[in-house]
């Protein structure tokens, strides 16, 4: 009997021995596929904020970690990119989150010049009310592209908000709170960027 279960026991341990090895090997096969498609979408939600500019693989490498509740949106960290043309530097693109959603956060990304200067934006990630919040997304409606070349400036910060609070943005017939969220949060990433001049001259920190 004992001897039963002892064999048994070493016919799983070999089965699961073997599980183990063969994920191991279909891990390292797919694990650059993977990397590439990551890169690849990366590369497609920069080229959709970057109108006109040919984004290539550089502009990935030329990252730094940011970090700041209160105006990003996230106790952790997130990327900046910059966008050069030779030593010039001609944009960031800043990934910030707009924690007041209707259903929690809304992960952006916005390209901004120097001067504070909107280039584009984009929805990365969010759980708002189909039919209603989903229209920040670029597919079901053109409402996100308001924000390409608006300016913010100290003096006009507080026209960034809907009308519905006195600002310069459409809200939704029916939601209201989606895209308030999101105004502030692209408000506060170009307002972020405004305050830190050093990040022009940091050394790209990010792990790709």
């Amino acid at each position: 009997m004992i001897k039963a279960i002892s064999k048994n026991a070493l016919a799983l341990a070999g089965a699961a021995a073997f599980c183990v090895a063969i994920l191991g090997m279909v891990n390292q096969q797919t694990a650059p596929r993977i990397e590439e498609q990551r890169q690849a979408s990366k590369m497609a939600i920069l080229t959709e904020v970057l109108p006109g500019i040919k984004v290539t693989s550089s502009l990935l490498q030329d990252c730094v970690l940011v970090q700041d509740e209160q105006l990003l949106g996230r106790p952790g960290t997130q990327q900046l990119y910059r966008w050069r043309d030779g030593n010039e530097l001609h944009a960031y693109i800043i990934e910030t989150t707009a924690p007041d959603g209707y259903s929690g956060n809304i992960d952006l990304i916005v390209a901004l010049q120097p001067d504070g200067t909107v280039l584009g934006t984009r929805v990365l990630n969010h759980q708002e009310t189909p039919g209603l919040g989903d229209k920040i997304e670029a597919r079901r409606s053109p409402w996100i592209f308001s924000f390409s070349g608006k300016v913010v400036t100290a003096d006009n910060a507080g026209k960034w908000a809907v009308r519905k609070d006195g600002g310069d943005f459409d809200q939704f017939t029916g939601a209201t709170i989606t895209p308030r969220a999101v105004v502030k949060a692209v408000r506060n990433a170009v307002l972020y960027v405004q305050q830190h001049a050093e990040l022009a001259t940091q050394a790209a920190n990010c792990s790709q």
